[in-house]
């Protein structure tokens, strides 16, 4: 009974009008956050660089406050408003939502974490876990991602604790991108490092403002040839690079220099 007597104090009676505004609350917030994530990527699609992925960084953002709003604005209506019912119903909350939810209460504190720190924004591209792809949505508690083959992952924030996250843009509209080259040890090495500049240098897609870079390295079976360069826009990274190889290999057979095939296991490769 004095249990009972306890908990009575602790919430307020529940009326018709204080339902009502419940009710209201947690259907504006809804909405809110639905036009939020609605409008504010269809603005963001139709900006360009920077502008867009700040505009669509902002939305896990405004949506976390919202919901921290929200809570705010409910829980005196439920709760008489004093230090020790607060402390008594969200220690209870908090030890129940501790041990009967443990990991999605990780990927909720992982994804708070993830707005704040900003291993991954909207707009992004990423590689977790070996999936690669553009960030598209940052909930509470999974990270959305789509792929080049347009594959919709989902992956939880708690992959912030154990797994590494690579971010080739970070927040920029500049990502670079490699086009890879395998050719036979005898050539001219100078010759073939300016052809490849060149290549890069008359590329559609290239964007001028930022460095083109050859990195050779010798192999065993031949010389590897790494085709560094930013397109003007991320999502033009595929074609980018299909493009740089297509062109690379015609004007690299042009000069006759022959290319060899991906190195064997025991690390020689086919001439060819």
């Amino acid at each position: 009974m004095e249990k009972e007597n306890q908990i009575a104090q602790i919430f307020k009676t529940l009326d018709i009008a204080t339902a009502v505004k419940l009710a209201s609350i947690v259907a504006l917030s809804a909405l809110f956050i639905i036009f939020i994530q609605r409008v504010l990527p269809w603005i963001a699609n139709r900006l360009h660089g920077k502008n867009r992925l700040l505009l669509l960084a902002l939305v896990p953002l405004i949506r976390l406050l919202i919901i921290l709003t929200t809570f705010a604005l409910i829980v005196p209506l439920l709760i008489e408003p004093s230090i020790q019912n607060m402390v008594a119903v969200f220690g209870t909350v908090g030890l129940a939502l501790g041990f009967a939810l443990k990991d999605y209460a990780s990927s909720l504190i992982a994804g708070i974490v993830a707005i704040g720190e900003k291993p991954y924004r909207n707009g992004d591209w990423v590689e977790i876990g070996g999936v690669y792809g553009e960030v598209y949505h940052v909930g509470m508690r999974t990270i959305k991602i789509v792929t080049a083959d347009d594959d919709k992952v989902s992956i939880p924030h708690s992959c912030l604790w154990n797994d590494s996250i690579i971010n080739a843009n970070d927040g920029s509209p500049s990502l670079q991108c490699v086009a890879d080259f395998y050719l036979h040890p005898q050539h001219d090495a100078k010759q073939a490092r300016q052809t490849l500049h060149d290549v890069a240098l008359t590329s559609p897609y290239l964007h001028f403002d930022d460095p083109i870079a050859v990195i050779l390295q010798e192999k065993p079976w031949g010389t590897h040839y790494r085709l560094r360069a930013y397109p003007v826009d991320a999502s033009q990274q595929f074609r980018f690079v299909s493009d740089l190889t297509v062109r690379g290999k015609a004007a690299l057979s042009n000069l006759g220099i022959n290319f060899v095939t991906f190195p064997n296991l025991d690390g020689q490769g086919d001439l060819t």
